[in-house]
């Protein structure tokens, strides 16, 4: 079985540049869950969405990272030690990116 979560959207302070770092910006997660069908129909069979969330918001939080793929690596590894789960792909995307020529969304993949 798999669950999707997209579009949880935190406030970070990762990035190489330092007014990246110093500010802050928008960090979009969106992550992928493999997991046993649930032999239930009760929360304790499955994962909580909302620890999941709350798991992404932790590492992020955590610390400053100066890539997007160390920060998706993270996430990845911390959802795998805390959850029983066979996979997990995490996207992590920076939504108002300014580059030369225009505004951007750059995402790493893990």
């Amino acid at each position: 079985m798999r669950i999707e979560i997209a579009g949880i959207t935190l406030q970070g302070r990762h990035g190489v540049l330092a007014h990246e770092r110093q500010d802050g910006q928008s960090f979009r997660f969106d992550v992928e869950l493999e997991l046993e069908e649930p032999g239930e129909d009760d929360i304790d069979a499955t994962v909580d969405y909302r620890d999941v969330a709350a798991c992404v918001r932790e590492v992020s939080d955590g610390r400053a990272y100066q890539l997007l793929e160390s920060l998706a690596a993270a996430v990845a590894e911390e959802l795998r030690r805390r959850f029983p789960v066979s996979a997990v792909r995490v996207r992590v995307g920076k939504p108002e990116l300014d580059l030369e020529g225009g505004r951007a969304t750059v995402v790493a993949e893990r």
